[in-house]
Parts: C-alpha cells; structure tokens; sequence
C-alpha cells in the first residue's frame, strides 16, 4: 500500500507529539536559573522575550499582534524593557542552551544519544523544513525559521518542534481574525470548552477581572456563550460549532509541511517521541493532554 500525505488529524496527531517537547524551555528550574543570569527574573519578562526574540528587538505591539490573546498592557509591561536587559541574540542563546540542559537532565544521557532520537529528530526537521518554504502570513514562525539549526540531535528535534508549534499557532492566529473572534471572545470560547480553567486563562494572558468580563460579555452578545450566576462559562450551539470550525481549519493550514513525512512518517515520529514526552511528563514539566489553543 502506498504511503500517502497524511490526512490533517494525522498532522495534528504529529504535531500534538511534539508540541510538550518546546513547552518546558518557560517552565523549567533550568529556566529561571539561565535568564537571571541575563537579568531576566520575571517570569512575563523571560516569556514574552525568549518567544519573541526570533524576531529581533521588536516593540510591544509587534509582539501583542503576534501572541495575539495576551493582553497588551501586560507585553508593553515587559517590552521593549526586555532588550534593555539582554540583547535578542543572548536571550536566543540561553533559550537553546536552556533546551539543552532540561532534556539531558530530564531524558538522560542514554535517550539523548539514542538512535531513538536521531531517528525522531530527522523526521521532524525534515517536516519543519517543508514549513519553512512556506513562511507567507506566518511572522512568529518565521522570525524562528530564519535561526540557525543546532548542532545536536536532541536539540534538532527541539528547534524542529518549535519551527512546527508556531507554525500552527500563526495559522491559527489566521483563522482567529477570518472568524472576526477578538482575543477575549477566542479566550471565553476556549473557557467555555471546560478543556481549561476559565482563571487560568485570564491571569495567564495578563486580562484584569473588569476586562475579562468585558469580553465573556461580548462572547454571550454573539451567541456563542452561556453565563451562570457563578460567571461559569458553556458553550451555546452557534459557539460549538465555530470552535469546531476554527479547530478543522487550524488543522488544514497546519497540514502542509507534514506531508514531507508521508502519513508513515507522522505515525513513526508520534511513537518515538513517546516516551520523551511521557518523561517530561512525569517532571511536570507539561501538562496532561489537552485540546488546541484557543
């Protein structure tokens, strides 16, 4: 039978294994001990400079447009201020030497080594080169394919997964502003889903409570959700099925570079990288799975 391009739930299956490999350079003790070094010791400070700096030294509203859901009064808390403290190249430095440091603790020196990883680290660059030919309406991403590849087969494959999870992100970002949801309204619908705690969401993006209800208020006036007494969040049927278009559509502008890999390529690259995932894990340095991002 042959190998055919892999359909976009397959894509998405390929990157949902690889996305818990880039999440824990933000997380991490290895994180916060680096970029203090730099200056950096707010953890909004470390954040919005270590994702941002692929595109060099830019302003507040180049990076609110690109994280697109955060509030803006909480990246101008940080940006420009960042590249007072430590220049986009020494932030981008100690991002890769951070990666470096979580994995080989976390993983071993055994599995960093593996074929195991090789293996996983060639499918997933060659996915993540395919991305890069088609970098067009896709900023964070491309800041990030424009750096140089490291040397190291586990930090390959680190480089790789964030070439493909800001690929994804800046796709999604697309189908946000097609579907006219405002950052609130994306974040109340995300809410609404109960995949994540409607607090979480809004302390994490730097909302105020006043703000936040300003935007579930504006989600309900859509339709698209339901509030109880409790400001509990429910989706309304008109709001379940744009989630679910927005979902579909993130996974068909996401698709393309995954079919560099074939279908047999995203299936192997899912099955080796479960067992670095499942040890990330178990540090809890990711999450248990999850839905998409809202």
């Amino acid at each position: 039978m042959p190998d055919e391009a892999p359909s976009p739930d397959l894509a998405r299956t390929a990157w949902s294994a690889l996305e818990p490999l880039h999440v824990p350079v933000y997380f991490a003790p290895e994180s916060r001990e680096r970029y203090a070094a730099l200056g950096l010791e707010d953890r909004a400070l470390v954040y919005f400079a270590s994702r941002s700096a692929a595109m060099g030294a830019v302003g507040s509203g180049t990076v609110t447009a690109a994280f697109y859901n955060f509030s803006p009064a909480v990246v101008r808390s940080v940006i420009p201020r960042a590249w007072s403290l430590a220049s986009p190249e020494a932030v981008l430095r100690t991002r890769l030497d951070v990666a470096d440091r979580v994995l080989r603790r976390v993983l071993g020196e055994e599995a960093v080594g593996s074929e195991r990883m090789k293996e996983a680290a060639g499918l997933a660059r060659t996915a993540a080169e395919a991305a890069a030919g088609l970098p067009h309406g896709r900023p964070l991403f491309a800041g990030h394919a424009g750096l140089e590849w490291p040397g190291e087969p586990h930090t390959v494959l680190w480089h790789a997964a964030t070439l493909l999870r800001e690929f994804r992100g800046d796709g999604h970002i697309a189908t946000l502003v097609d579907a006219r949801l405002a950052p609130l309204e994306a974040l109340a619908t995300h809410a609404a889903t109960g995949a994540i705690k409607t607090s979480f969401l809004r302390k994490s993006r730097g909302w105020s409570e006043d703000e936040w209800a300003e935007g579930v208020r504006s989600a309900v006036g859509r339709g698209l959700v339901t509030a109880d007494q409790e400001g509990a969040l429910s989706l309304t049927e008109a709001g379940r099925t744009l989630r679910a278009d927005l979902e579909s559509r993130t996974d068909v502008l996401s698709a393309e570079p995954y079919a560099a890999i074939r279908a047999r390529g995203c299936e192997r690259l899912a099955e080796l990288t479960a067992p670095f995932t499942e040890a990330l894990r178990d540090e809890g340095l990711v999450p248990a799975p999850r839905s998409r991002r809202s």
